[in-house]
């Protein structure tokens, strides 16, 4: 609140000022905008080349002499684990410049297998690594010495297995033995070839989803025959995917409906202790009807029963009345009226005969 009020202030201080433009310089990020460069699209080096030691590369070189780090594969469906080892050649020493060796189609038909993407697409999948400095195109399959002076290359990084091929046991045998070699960790649970055998292992799958997105049969490779079948399989797939939806509302519903099922009963149980309370506090022993018979009995003999005389009224100084007397009207004759203080005793009967 201080800070708003201090800079509404400030407003209207500066209102009658000219405004002030204050340039702010944008961010830069470490990240590079560029791929990295081919090696034979670079300016050749004229200077000598001078191998640098273990010892001088762990404890940092001039800016102006990075230590030359070589790494070299087929790189084939480039994946995280291509990154993580390119990422570790990098990291080696403190000032490094890392050179990438991809090999070409023929090379890697001949001595390794098949692959899935082409060396033009293997070349620029390698250059837009973050981690590399500099492509090899078409690399050799084992290096030779000319090969390792012509690229001024210090030191080779590859993971420390034997890697047996092209009648060898270990093409980086003498590499190892010249103490150019730098080790690598390989990353476990993923590799081109495991990605390869995901498809193979679901290709059903994924002919049936490449049909989907437009592709045709031809083009998939996949016959007549196998093409009806998968067609019919995803009618079925939406079929069942149907069922299921529906299944799943059904379940929502039945849930819904035992909720509010509970919910009644739950409501119902506490309306009817709520009416069996209010029906017990009216009408039962000690209840509201009860004691309004009681007050109402008591109220009825208290009007039919007659009032006694207080004990504080004047007396007469003749004799005492006599006690009343009720007359037969069917039995009597009518005479005149008598005194009320004198009645025959004949034509009477007192209190104590009633």
């Amino acid at each position: 609140g201080d800070q708003i009020s201090k800079l509404k202030q400030c407003c209207r201080c500066r209102r009658d000022r000219q405004p002030t433009f204050i340039q702010i310089s944008p961010v830069k990020s470490n990240g590079l905008t560029d791929p990295a460069p081919f090696a034979d699209q670079l300016e050749p080096v004229t200077a000598p080349y001078v191998r640098v030691s273990m010892e001088e590369a762990c404890q940092g070189t001039p800016q102006e002499r990075p230590v030359r780090v070589y790494a070299d594969g087929i790189f084939d469906m480039f994946h995280s684990g291509h990154a993580r080892a390119l990422m570790q050649a990098k990291g080696l020493f403190p000032n490094t410049h890392l050179i990438v060796g991809v090999c070409s189609d023929d090379l890697t038909h001949n001595l390794k297998g098949f692959t899935v993407m082409n060396e033009d697409e293997r070349y620029d999948t390698v250059s837009h690594c973050r981690y590399v400095d500099e492509i090899v195109r078409n690399a050799p399959w084992t290096l030779t010495p000319e090969f390792l002076a012509d690229h001024r290359i210090d030191f080779v990084a590859h993971d420390d297995y034997p890697y047996s091929s092209a009648g060898s046991d270990d093409v980086y045998k003498h590499i190892k033995a010249a103490g150019m070699f730098a080790p690598t960790q390989r990353t476990e649970g993923i590799s081109t070839s495991d990605i390869i055998t995901r498809i193979v292992r679901d290709y059903d799958v994924y002919a049936r989803r490449n049909l989907q997105r437009g592709y045709t049969a031809k083009e998939l490779n996949v016959s007549f025959i196998n093409e009806k079948k998968y067609h019919l399989q995803e009618r079925v797939d939406k079929v069942k995917k149907r069922v299921k939806d529906v299944e799943e509302r059904s379940k929502e519903f039945v849930q819904k409906v035992e909720t509010k099922s509970i919910d009644l009963i739950q409501k119902w149980e506490e309306k009817s202790r709520e009416f069996i309370a209010n029906f017990l506090q009216m009408f039962g022993p000690e209840g509201a009807l009860k004691h309004m018979l009681k007050e109402g009995k008591g109220r009825m003999l208290q009007a039919i029963s007659p009032r006694q005389s207080p004990n504080s009224s004047p007396t007469r100084e003749h004799s005492p009345s006599p006690p009343p007397s009720f007359r037969l009207p069917f039995f009597t004759k009518t005479s005149p009226p008598s005194s009320p203080y004198h009645l025959s005793g004949a034509d009477s009967i007192s209190e104590d005969d009633d």
